[in-house]
Order: C-alpha cells, then sequence, then structure tokens
C-alpha cells in the first residue's frame, strides 16, 4: 500500500461534477486526485477478506443482542428495542453497509467503526473514482464493483418493495442529497419506481405516512439516523406505520458504537478487532474514547502517553466505549482510513469496494478528503 502524488486532471472539477459529485470544495477541496492509494493484489484480497468476516461476525453480534436482550448497555431505549426485535422478526430488506478500517498493507485490518445505517461517500467510492481510474490509468483494475451490485441489489429487493417503488429521503442539504440522488438513479436502473425528496417533508395522515403529494409512502429508504427518527415528531407512529424502511431498525445496533466491545466481548483477540471496553480503559496504555452515537469524529478523546487529543461536539450524552487505539500509518502527513463497502448479506459475498478518506490527524472528521485508488 503506497500513496503515490500525481497530477489532477485538466478542469478536475467539472469532470467529477459530470459524475455527479457537487459537493467536492468547501473549506478545501473534498475530493482530492493529487495523490492516490496503490494496494496490491494481495492486500486487495486481504481487505476483502476481512470485510467479509466482519460482516457474518455482527450479523451474529446482532443476534446475541437481541436474544439476549442487552440493550441497556448500548444505550437503546426501549421504544427503540421493539423496533428493532420486529424488524429482525420480519426480515426486512437491506441494501448497504460501510466499515471503516484502520489498514497500511502490512498488519491485518482493523476496524474502527461499522456505519450500517448512514453511510455517506457512496457516489465518490462507486463511480467518480472510477470515472478517475478511466481517464488517468485505464490499464489498471481498482477495487470497485459498487455500482453494478447497488443495481443487483435493487432488483433483488424489487419483489418486497410494494408497489415496486422506492421513495428515497434525506436532509436537506448537498451532500447528503447527492448521495440519494445517486441511489435513486441506480434503483431507476434495476427497474424502480423512485422518488426522492427531503425527509421533512414526510407527513402523518393518521393511518400511514405520507410524501408531499400525500401518497402513503410503502418503502423509504431513509439517509437519516434512526435514533433521530425515534425522536421526530411522528417517530411515536414508526411502531405501528405500515411504511417499509429501509435500512431496518435492526441496524441501529450496528451504528451504535457499543457494537465494538459487544464484538471484542465475543471474538477476543480476533485479528481485525481492537480491544474494547463499555467500562474503562482498562489496562489499555494508548486508547480511544467513542460516544456511542457520534459522527464525525465528534467528541473524541484519543488518549497517548505522550498527551491526549481532543475533538468537540454534541455527543456523549448517551454514554461512551473505550477501544484500542489503532495504528493509522502516516503516509505523505496524511492519515487514511479505508471504507469497505458491503451490499446486502450475501455470506462471504458482501464485500463490494472500497474508499479512502484521509484526513491531517488520526482522527477522521468532516474535513477529511476522498482520495482515489487503484491496484495492480
Amino acid at each position: 500500500m503506497r500513496r503515490i502524488a500525481t497530477s489532477p486532471r485538466h478542469g478536475w472539477q467539472e469532470r467529477v461534477e459530470e459524475a455527479g459529485l457537487v459537493w467536492h470544495t468547501g473549506e478545501r477541496p473534498y475530493w482530492n486526485e493529487a495523490a492516490f492509494y496503490q494496494f496490491t493484489a494481495r492486500e486487495v484480497e486481504a481487505l476483502e477478506a476481512a470485510t467479509n468476516e466482519l460482516e457474518a461476525m455482527t450479523l451474529r453480534a446482532v443476534e446475541h443482542l437481541i436474544a439476549n436482550r442487552l440493550y441497556e448497555r448500548m444505550g437503546v431505549p426501549p421504544a427503540a428495542a421493539t423496533l428493532i426485535e420486529a424488524s429482525w422478526e420480519a426480515e426486512p430488506p437491506s441494501l448497504y453497509g460501510r466499515f471503516d478500517l484502520a489498514y497500511d498493507g502490512c498488519g491485518p485490518p482493523k476496524l474502527l467503526e461499522y456505519n450500517a445505517d448512514t453511510p455517506t461517500s457512496l457516489l465518490e467510492a462507486a463511480v467518480v473514482q472510477w470515472y478517475w481510474l478511466h481517464d488517468k490509468f485505464p490499464r489498471c483494475d481498482q477495487f470497485n464493483s459498487l455500482h453494478e451490485r447497488l443495481i443487483a441489489q435493487w432488483k433483488e429487493l424489487a419483489p418486497v418493495l410494494p408497489g415496486g417503488r422506492i421513495d428515497l429521503c434525506s436532509m436537506d442539504d448537498l451532500e447528503d442529497g447527492m448521495t440519494v440522488t445517486y441511489l435513486q438513479d441506480t434503483a431507476q436502473q434495476a427497474g424502480l419506481a423512485a422518488g426522492c425528496f427531503a425527509i421533512d417533508q414526510i407527513g402523518w395522515d393518521g393511518t400511514a405516512f405520507v410524501g408531499p403529494d400525500e401518497r402513503p409512502l410503502g418503502a423509504v429508504f431513509k439517509l437519516y439516523p434512526w435514533e433521530w427518527m425515534m425522536r421526530d415528531e411522528f417517530g411515536r407512529f414508526l411502531a405501528v406505520a405500515p411504511t417499509l424502511w429501509i435500512e431496518p431498525a435492526w441496524k441501529m445496533l450496528l451504528s451504535n458504537k457499543g457494537i465494538l466491545p459487544v464484538l471484542w466481548e465475543m471474538y477476543p483477540g480476533h485479528p481485525n478487532l481492537l480491544e474494547a471496553r463499555f467500562d474503562g480503559p482498562g489496562t489499555m496504555t494508548r486508547w480511544v474514547r467513542k460516544p456511542l452515537l457520534g459522527r464525525e469524529g465528534a467528541n473524541i478523546t484519543m488518549h497517548r502517553p505522550e498527551g491526549d487529543f481532543e475533538t468537540d461536539g454534541a455527543y456523549g450524552a448517551e454514554g461512551f466505549v473505550y477501544q484500542e487505539l489503532a495504528r493509522i500509518e502516516c503516509f505523505d502527513g496524511k492519515y487514511p482510513v479505508v471504507g469497505s463497502w458491503v451490499i446486502g448479506h450475501e455470506p462471504g459475498n458482501a464485500a463490494a469496494g472500497v474508499g479512502i478518506r484521509e484526513s491531517d490527524t488520526p482522527v477522521t472528521t468532516n474535513l477529511s478528503q476522498f482520495v482515489p485508488h487503484l491496484f495492480d
């Protein structure tokens, strides 16, 4: 695994916009093609195998949590537990998720966390870096079958979507809107009818959730966290409404950082896991404290013998977990995290590709940059 400097394409802004990435420059460029990461085929195989292994382990962890009703330690309220159990029993469809891994090409990939409910950076990983590869290095390959796999997954889900339709919702902001617009396109390519609107346009007509046209919503993909839905105005109707939600409620347990110590308890010493605990750092001398429901690197405390590093934010009231500090290799002053995507839950075949975000610090935040990759 190497980070290699390269020249950006002439007019790269127009090129990424043509691929759908309109949110490419904020305080600094979010999309960064002045470098790329190069993997060997062996390293790609290691990432794929680790991702499939972690996918199987996390599903067994969900089953364990539900069977033993271990919700309190995860900070899950009783109303959410009811939804989780009902969705697990009903086996509703699921689309995707993203494991964030520490990896340097030497040791095994290590799980940092799992965004199984509302992962973003999908368009960048599935499409934008693919076009970059074909423009710059057409003879090379990329660990990336995301676009084709998404279309295939929608086709597989079609029989359980009422009327063969999916509506897609997110907050009314550019990044999230870009993600659901891309997913709408993949659903339509799969032959589904698909609408797209802001999630605050969902209403309640007394018997069902309805869209902005007052049409009852049969199935909704929501790029919006379950814990936020639970506390919103219409959250009390989630248990009685007939709407099918993607992602399903049981994924609350996987996007909760509490899954990290649960996995460690179930698989102590597993090569793809870092030690993690609910009750403090224990004997760990280098650790990270993470809020159960934190996002974008907020409210992180990184403890090292040479001193602490902290980020601010609005999370933490829900509780924290402690995780062994991962060794994230520094490449040219940048710290990369590999986002490894899963599509569906087919045993041994969920892994579908990777995207890399890098930061100036070992904590990945909302200022991280997306950098493309290839392998040879």
